[in-house]
């Protein structure tokens, strides 16, 4: 399993992030461009994307490791 992709606020548009890294991946003009970009690379890595609002927050995530269904607890 790879490292989770984080979308977040860049000063340039939008970044890509690798999850404990301290540079971006890449950096795009749209969250829409940066959000496919990083959703190809947690496919491919089996890891999770993280979706960044403004404010930093997490707005939204997706997932496409082996999640457990149901899930335990």
């Amino acid at each position: 399993m790879g490292k989770n992709q984080h979308v977040v606020p860049h000063a340039n548009g939008w970044a890509v992030r690798g999850a404990g890294n301290a540079r971006a991946t890449t950096v795009h003009q749209t969250q829409a461009e940066a959000i496919s970009y990083a959703r190809n690379i947690a496919q491919n890595q089996q890891s999770e994307l993280l979706i960044h609002g403004r404010n930093g927050q997490i707005r939204e995530r997706d997932s496409f490791g082996n999640d457990p269904y149901p899930p335990k607890g």
